[in-house]
C-alpha cells in the first residue's frame, strides 16, 4: 500500500484531471440483458459534462451503444483507475456544438469527419468511482445518480 488515502475532494480533483488530460479510454458494452461484454480502447473527450467517444457505426460497440445506451468506462491503470458507468446518446458530427468536433480531433490525434461511416456518441456519467489501492476503495464513489457527491 503506497500513500494515505486521499480525501473525496482530492479524488474529485484528481478525476477531473484525468478526464481533461488522458486520451483514451476502455470502454465495456452489451448488446441486451443476455448479450455478450465487449471492450475496446477508445479516444475520448471530456467537455465538463459527458465524454465524447467516436466509432465507425457498423461495429459492435456502436451498435450495442445505440441499442441499450450503457456502458462503463474505464480510465487510468489499475493502481489508479477511474471508472464511469454512463448512458450513451448518438451524435452525428452536423449536429455537434461549433468546435467540438475540432477539439476532438486535436485531443484524440485524429478526425472521424475524414473517416467514411462514424459516428459519435456523448456518454452522460451517471456514475463516477475512483481508486488507487484498496485503502481507498470505501468512499471511492465521487458521483451517483449524475450527481457530484460533496466534498469529504
Amino acid at each position: 500500500m503506497n500513500a494515505e488515502a486521499r480525501s473525496r475532494a482530492q479524488r474529485i480533483r484528481d478525476t477531473l484531471h484525468r478526464l481533461e488530460h488522458d486520451v483514451d479510454c476502455w470502454v465495456a458494452t452489451a448488446g441486451d440483458a443476455g448479450g455478450s461484454p465487449y471492450m475496446i480502447p477508445l479516444s475520448f473527450l471530456w467537455d465538463g459534462d459527458c465524454l465524447l467517444l467516436a466509432n465507425p457505426k457498423s461495429s459492435i460497440t456502436s451498435r450495442n451503444l445505440s441499442a441499450s445506451g450503457k456502458t462503463r468506462i474505464g480510465i487510468g491503470h489499475t493502481r489508479d483507475v477511474v471508472m464511469i458507468e454512463g448512458m450513451a446518446t448518438p451524435v452525428h458530427a452536423a449536429d455537434l456544438p461549433p468546435g467540438v468536433a475540432d477539439a476532438f480531433a486535436a485531443k484524440a490525434g485524429f478526425d472521424p469527419r475524414a473517416l467514411t461511416g462514424y459516428l459519435y456518441f456523448r456518454v452522460r456519467p451517471q456514475r463516477i468511482q475512483a481508486w488507487r489501492e484498496v485503502n481507498e476503495l470505501d468512499g471511492r464513489d465521487l458521483m451517483r445518480d449524475g450527481r457530484w457527491l460533496t466534498a469529504g
